[in-house]
């Protein structure tokens, strides 16, 4: 049993990676939209 514990212990930081790693991507795919709307309403896009 004692094989099990640090595998049960490796889960809760691998979930946290996880969570960490989709909340930098969210976090850049709305500054990425943001930037670009920004651009856009200033006319830096040349439409």
């Amino acid at each position: 049993m004692s094989e099990e514990e640090p595998s049960v212990a490796r889960r809760g930081p691998t979930w946290l990676i996880l969570v960490v790693v989709a909340a930098a991507l969210v976090v850049c795919c709305c500054s990425t939209v943001i930037g670009l709307v920004v651009a856009g309403s200033a006319g830096l896009l040349g439409r």
